[in-house]
């Protein structure tokens, strides 16, 4: 008899042990019991339901993530810890930290933390940036985490730019047109119907007349350009060069060949016309010289009648200097005028389509030397598309007048004031339905090859041809050269 008691205590004491390991093993992370993004998620995962007496609530193990962030906008840092508290209301269990870097700072930050093996989670930086990092082995593809659903509520083209290969590293925050910007008052007195080119787009021909009729001299000497763009340094002429070039039929140094595209006779094409506009007078003479910040000046004193390249954030920088100069507070920039920017596509060259230039910046997934658990990669997908969806990315690319590239975003922003103009909304929408698409089919190697031409023969001698040292062809044969010899004479393209 007592050693059926003994026998029958031991089942006992052995079924509440595996009970008990059975409730421990349920509640892993990865959200199982939660929805994804800036939806309310399930009663049962914020407050859970004790109504079964006797069973043990199911729990989440507890989870950071790490998120390094430049000042996407003026107010973005600010918002820090609310985006933290929103973020642990909707995830209980989990923790956002979010660490500010300085845009001067962000990439000098983020290679340290590569460097050493323990980046971030996350990183606010260019898809542009992605193949690098991909190269280094310290991406997190998150093809295998993220859900349809999230997915699904992103706009395609933004979405391809995170891609790499058959590979998908974060989400996007917003994709940005590089276009030009008016002087509406300008264009007008010049007789430039601007509203017809916001919803068709120019050629070349029709650009270059409209800025020749914005220039205003007094005898030799111009008091305002049709055009200026800013090309002093290597960075701003290499901005000015590639945005025309995607709309002279080469949107990549590659065409869907893989052929290097800057051999196009388009090419040649494109140089002569930046030429045309510097000596017919229509752009300064000294443009070689112009930064950014002197080009932005130029405008806001009425120095020219379209500038470039334009950002949708300046038609809102006009408007607060507008508002300054309205105050009288001394604090608008120095003999600027009233402005009302109007947003204009980039002109079309040699008979292309237009291919709007774009920059896609987005909240990137890293990942350490070790392989991240199942768990932490989907709480980092879901603190991903917690800060680019939804409220988040509304009120963001609402201080910069980005255009919303979610269903979420668009749904959360619907109820935001907003005072931008309406036909310019119109005019980004119309650019972003025209944009370049991703190229992420161009191998590593292939772009390493192109970006070493374009550091050491295209950016330097376009700096020559701007400054009236040498002529298109010398450049475009200097261009042709190097690509031969970079990747042979059935690796560009001949038309």
């Amino acid at each position: 008899m007592k050693r059926k008691i003994r026998v029958f205590a031991f089942i006992m004491a052995l079924m509440m042990l595996l009970g008990t390991m059975a409730a421990c093993s349920s509640g892993g992370g990865g959200g199982s019991t939660t929805t994804q993004g800036n939806e309310n998620p399930p009663a049962a995962a914020t407050e859970p339901d004790n109504s079964n007496s006797g069973e043990t609530p199911k729990t989440e193990e507890k989870d950071t993530i790490t998120a390094l962030l430049p000042p996407v906008t003026l107010e973005f840092q600010d918002r820090f810890e609310e985006i933290q508290k929103e973020f642990n209301k909707l995830y209980p269990n989990l923790t956002l930290k979010l660490e500010p870097a300085s845009w001067d700072d962000m990439t000098q930050k983020l290679d340290t933390q590569v460097n050493a093996g323990n980046p971030p989670d996350l990183a606010f930086i260019s898809s542009a940036a992605i193949a690098k990092y991909v190269q280094q082995g310290m991406l997190m593809d998150i093809s295998d985490a993220a859900t349809p659903e999230m997915f699904e509520d992103f706009d395609k083209a933004p979405l391809d730019y995170m891609r790499n290969g058959d590979g998908i590293y974060g989400f996007p925050a917003y994709m940005e047109v590089h276009a030009i910007g008016g002087n509406k008052k300008f264009m007008e007195d010049a007789g430039i119907d601007y509203k017809t080119v916001q919803k068709n787009g120019w050629t070349y021909e029709e650009f270059r007349e409209a800025i020749k009729k914005g220039v205003v001299k007094d005898g030799n000497k111009t008091s305002r350009y049709g055009f200026v763009f800013a090309t002093a340094g290597a960075a701003t002429a290499k901005d000015y060069l590639s945005i025309l070039a995607k709309n002279a039929g080469m949107p990549a140094a590659f065409d869907e060949n893989l052929k290097f595209a800057y051999t196009s006779k388009n090419y040649l094409v494109l140089l002569k016309a930046i030429r045309e506009m510097i000596d017919d007078g229509s752009m300064p003479k000294e443009l070689s010289s112009i930064d950014a910040g002197k080009r932005w000046n130029m405008f806001l004193t009425g120095q020219t009648m379209i500038t470039g390249k334009g950002l949708a954030t300046f038609e809102n920088l006009a408007n607060k200097n507008n508002e300054k100069i309205k105050a009288n507070d001394g604090s608008a920039v120095k003999d600027s005028i009233e402005v009302e920017y109007i947003v204009l596509p980039v002109p079309t060259f040699a008979g292309q389509k237009l291919q709007a230039s774009t920059v896609v910046d987005g909240y990137v997934t890293f990942r350490g030397k070790k392989e991240p658990t199942p768990e932490h990669k989907a709480n980092v997908v879901k603190a991903a598309y917690f800060l680019a969806s939804g409220k988040i990315a509304a009120l963001t690319n609402n201080d910069i007048f980005a255009a919303h590239i979610t269903k979420s975003a668009k749904e959360a922003a619907a109820s935001m004031e907003t005072n931008r103009n309406p036909d310019n909304v119109a005019a980004v929408e119309f650019m972003l339905a025209n944009a370049t698409p991703a190229r992420p089919d161009i191998p590593t190697d292939l772009g390493a090859k192109a970006i070493k031409i374009e550091d050491e023969v295209i950016v330097p001698k376009f700096q020559a041809l701007l400054a009236n040292e040498i002529t298109p062809e010398q450049m475009y044969d200097a261009v042709k050269e190097a690509a031969v010899k970079a990747f042979g004479e059935d690796g560009i393209v001949k038309d």
